[in-house]
């Protein structure tokens, strides 16, 4: 029964298409418009008797081209990846997990970005349960624009970082999101026990400006726009993915690098 709905759902959508391309053929070189109207009536007779059918088949093939456009766009972005130098994706970028895992996640994130907020709460799940397997490699991505603190956010966090302190201080930050500015960054330094001078210092100076600049080359170079943006061996996982997703990539990058 299946496969003779099948085959009859094929053979009507084939009807319809060359129909179709009949019809046009005949319109653009004849103009015997008695053919043009029954050519038409046969079309929208097959369209009228079965709706329902047609609708399907053009919805499996509108879904098979999203699928074939992610495929490419992800066949793209592995390019690009291998593109990079070999520190560039890594260098000194803070790190969470497994040291040498060949499972990588990568974190594009902006601090005032409300996505990545959520996605703060999604990652952490994760890792809690991927400690042991997985490396998380955090990039800044401020999109300034349109998150004025952003970039003060990050250029902090990176102060944080020179102290160790990075992860606490990125904590902080996601759960503050509301309240991101200089009395959140100074009380938050405080709190973990910072030398303030050199925060202070550390996150206005140059070397904190060409480390965000670093993220957001990198990030330019994979032509990424948006935050968040995950890439888990170059596998992405756009915006505030659910938890599902992430196992779903983890499982196939696994049977890969076996």
């Amino acid at each position: 029964m299946v496969a003779n709905r099948l085959s009859f759902l094929r053979l009507s959508l084939n009807a319809v298409m060359a129909l179709a391309f009949s019809f046009v053929a005949v319109a653009a070189v004849s103009a015997d418009e008695a053919a043009d109207k029954v050519l038409e009536e046969k079309i929208l007779k097959v369209i009228r008797e079965h709706p329902k059918e047609i609708m399907q088949a053009v919805v499996g093939y509108q879904r098979a081209q999203a699928e074939q456009r992610m495929k490419s766009a992800e066949t793209q972005l592995r390019d690009k990846v291998a593109q990079l130098k070999s520190d560039e994706l890594l260098g000194d970028s803070p790190t969470r997990g497994k040291a040498g895992s060949k499972l990588v996640l990568v974190e594009f994130s902006d601090f005032q970005c409300p996505y990545c907020g959520k996605a703060f709460e999604t990652v952490q799940q994760f890792m809690a349960a991927h400690e042991q397997e997985v490396l998380l490699v955090y990039k800044h991505l401020p999109l300034a624009e349109m998150h004025p603190a952003a970039t003060g956010a990050a250029l902090a966090a990176w102060a944080a970082q020179q102290q160790g302190k990075f992860w606490e201080f990125h904590n902080a930050m996601f759960k503050g999101q509301d309240h991101l500015g200089e009395a959140l960054y100074t009380d938050t330094a405080k709190s973990l026990g910072l030398d303030l001078e050199r925060f202070n210092k550390d996150r206005v100076s140059e070397a904190a400006s060409a480390a965000i600049q670093r993220d957001l080359d990198v990030a330019r170079k994979l032509d990424i726009q948006a935050t968040p943006q995950f890439l888990l061996n170059a596998r992405p996982i756009t915006g505030a993915a659910p938890l599902e997703e992430f196992e779903k990539v983890l499982g196939e990058a696994r049977a890969e690098v076996k």
